[in-house]
């Protein structure tokens, strides 16, 4: 399985993301629209971007890659493309405004991983034929080693392995989303949840997602022709959740003076943040991926968001010209540990949305303050004005796609005639 072996890895560094985006502009509009559904299998990826992994961590951010498309696209012509960039950033929205989802995900998965994992019964048997891939159904079981191998599925792929882990082998969705979770390089708490609640007709209530035989063959040119999948897909239930709430109001001024950077796998761009005056003297690294999970997180997952972290680390480091600390853990401790080495009261960090470095972040602010330590995350403009359009559905953003790019000073190069900048 190891041919081939450049087009599945993903080497963790901005570098690796530019170079990926480089390559990927120049068919982003017409030659997107018509491909991007196909799987092709993991060693035939151009039709995608496979910027995802990138993306999900900020080594490059979603600004940097609208940016690119539409210095060079037309919006109408990139449309497609674009959608699925603001797709990510409308469940980022969505979730931060219904956090409820993502507590009652973490309690239930929580719950059910428990189960599984002690127990010999029915559905602890059911779930490991399936993340072991024996379930006999050709996509799937190749799907799952694809995913554990890899750390990618193609998307189209994500919503069929998601809909027959529903509807066909009828296992619970959170342990669907806790696996995958585990094993997506690009896992993203917003995205992998949503989807997984979007398949199962939890998210759009009643619209669910039914992986169909015929389309599988179409779509990925006959490598696979799955026999015995679910002929219907009825919606799950739940309790009701309750209204969105407004976006989390930040403090408007960033600190003065001297302050740590942290670092975590949420936001690895700090280079395009506003920091205010702060003056930056030293930077800290430290990341949550252990938290994705109760059960063992891949591998894969822990070796690119450790590397991510350590590439943004050395970047920041050189360009301030100030030390950099690898702290141990995401924890008040090792956070106090390194303001007193620097002689600091004051971290700034990336925002993190709703997910496990927001859990942390909430079980820590509060000790900190006791050690007169304030920890303080800075918001992107970008996620400020587009977050709140994320409370219903898709199409609500969708609708608002055009003010936002405007708003945020993006693309418009091609609609003037203009061959734009790639950067």
């Amino acid at each position: 399985m190891s041919s081939h072996h450049n087009s599945r890895t993903f080497e963790p560094t901005r570098a690796a993301g530019l170079a990926r985006l480089v390559a990927f502009v120049p068919s982003a509009a017409q030659a997107y629209a018509s491909g991007r559904n196909s799987d092709h299998g993991p060693d035939q990826r151009r039709n995608v971007s496979v910027l995802s992994p990138y993306v999900r961590h900020r080594l490059i951010t979603e600004a940097e890659i609208l940016d690119a498309v539409l210095g060079r696209f037309s919006l109408h012509s990139a449309e497609k493309f674009v959608h699925e960039v603001y797709w990510r950033t409308y469940f980022k929205g969505h979730l931060e405004t219904r956090p409820v989802i993502w507590q009652r995900y973490r309690a239930e998965a929580g719950q059910l991983t428990a189960a599984v994992s002690e127990r010999s019964g029915g559905l602890a048997k059911a779930y490991r034929t399936a993340t072991e891939g024996r379930t006999g159904i050709d996509c799937f079981d190749a799907w799952v080693e694809e995913l554990i191998e890899t750390g990618y599925l193609h998307n189209h792929a994500r919503m069929w392995f998601a809909s027959i882990w529903i509807f066909t082998l009828k296992l619970p969705w959170q342990l669907g989303a806790d696996f995958t979770f585990r094993h997506f390089i690009d896992g993203d708490p917003a995205s992998n949840t949503l989807s997984w609640r979007w398949v199962a007709g939890l998210h759009t209530k009643g619209k669910t997602y039914l992986a169909r035989r015929d389309n599988i063959v179409g779509y990925t040119g006959g490598r696979f022709a799955p026999e015995g999948l679910a002929k219907e897909a009825i919606a799950l239930d739940e309790p009701p959740m309750g209204g969105a709430q407004p976006l989390q109001a930040l403090p408007r001024a960033m600190p003065t003076g001297r302050v740590g950077l942290l670092l975590t796998e949420e936001d690895l761009h700090p280079d395009s943040m506003d920091f205010g005056h702060a003056e930056i003297v030293a930077v800290a690294g430290a990341s949550a991926v252990s938290e994705r999970s109760p059960l063992e997180v891949s591998g894969l997952v822990t070796a690119f968001t450790e590397g991510a972290l350590q590439d943004t680390m050395d970047r920041t480091a050189k360009r301030l010209s100030v030390p950099a600390d690898r702290l141990a853990s995401l924890s008040a401790v090792c956070i106090a540990d390194f303001c007193r080495a620097h002689g600091l009261d004051t971290v700034v960090t990336p925002y993190a949305p709703v997910g496990p470095v927001a859990d942390e972040f909430a079980r820590i602010t509060a000790v900190l303050a006791k050690d007169g330590i304030t920890l303080r995350q800075a918001r992107r403009p970008f996620d400020s004005a587009a977050w709140p359009h994320g409370t219903r559905g898709f199409f609500a953003m969708k609708e608002r796609i055009p003010d936002l790019l405007a708003e945020a000073g993006i693309g418009g190069a091609a609609d003037s005639g203009e061959q734009g900048r790639l950067f």
